[in-house]
Parts: C-alpha cells; sequence; structure tokens
C-alpha cells in the first residue's frame, strides 16, 4: 500500500476517457488498496483512476458509511435534483455550485468482480455522479453555477 500522487487540474490525463477493467489482477488489487489510503490520507469522499494517473474505470468512495469500490460503474437511474457546494482533490482548496441528482442508482462490479447495484441519495449520489464524469474525463468545474470559490475551513 502506498500514497499515490493526486493529479492536479491541467493535467491532460484528467481529460481521457478510461477503458473498463476486464479482470481482477494483482495490479488491480493494489491500486485499489492505494486508491483508498490516498484519499483518506488527502480527506476526500471519493477518488477515481484518472486522479492517480492510472485511465482505468474504477473509483472509491467514502461518504462516512465504509469504503465502496466500483469498477466499470455505469448509472441506471438518476431523479430528483440537489444544488450544493462540490470539491475536488484534483483542485485543492476550491469549490463550486453544482446541481447534480439527488437520487443515483449505479450498477458496477466490486472488488470481487462481481456485479452490484448500489442506490445512493444526497452526498453519495453527489459522489457517484462526480467519480464517474471523472472516468469519462470531465471535471465538476464543466457543471459549475457561478464562481469556483476558495474553500475555508473552520478551526476548532
Amino acid at each position: 500500500m502506498a500514497l499515490r500522487q493526486i493529479r492536479i487540474q491541467g493535467d491532460a490525463v484528467l481529460e481521457k476517457k478510461c477503458r473498463e477493467i476486464t479482470e481482477m489482477t494483482p495490479r488491480i488489487q493494489e491500486l485499489i488498496e492505494d486508491m483508498l489510503d490516498t484519499m483518506y490520507d488527502a480527506c476526500g469522499v471519493g477518488l477515481a483512476g484518472p486522479q492517480v494517473g492510472v485511465l482505468k474505470r474504477i473509483c472509491v468512495i467514502d461518504v462516512g458509511e465504509g469504503p465502496l469500490v466500483l469498477i466499470n460503474p455505469v448509472i441506471v437511474s438518476a431523479d430528483g435534483e440537489q444544488t450544493g457546494d462540490e470539491g475536488c482533490l484534483s483542485l485543492p482548496g476550491k469549490a463550486g455550485q453544482v446541481t447534480r441528482p439527488n437520487h443515483v442508482i449505479v450498477r458496477a462490479l466490486d472488488e470481487n468482480m462481481q456485479e452490484r447495484e448500489l442506490e445512493g441519495e444526497g452526498l453519495l449520489a453527489r459522489a457517484f455522479c462526480h467519480e464517474i464524469d471523472h472516468l469519462d474525463g470531465h471535471m465538476y468545474t464543466e457543471k459549475v453555477e457561478g464562481q469556483i470559490h476558495d474553500v475555508t475551513y473552520d478551526e476548532d
């Protein structure tokens, strides 16, 4: 397990469409572990393959309910609407208002290459959409309504 460098907006890898994963290999298993470690180290809720320079259709998400691994994810249903601040580990310290579906159903393979259907509302629905966008070469900045702004954190 190792921390991987998170690619920053402007890196061409973030604009490329990712390839499907056809089998679980030791390298993909190591990638999953590294991506989880990297996401947690950066205090993120999601991380996609291209963000660590790997053009594979894989992402990891944890909105506080435990880690999810999505391989070859596809949104099969989306409804409702939510608008809120969205940020990205590839654009640290920035956020912008983005409208996303409030309810999403995703079909993906898990780390055992078993097909799963996952349902998310609110933050999890937003994370599904955000990370799947990365796999298609898109960043949230393309959807921002208004201006991207600096994020400020309250200190306890």
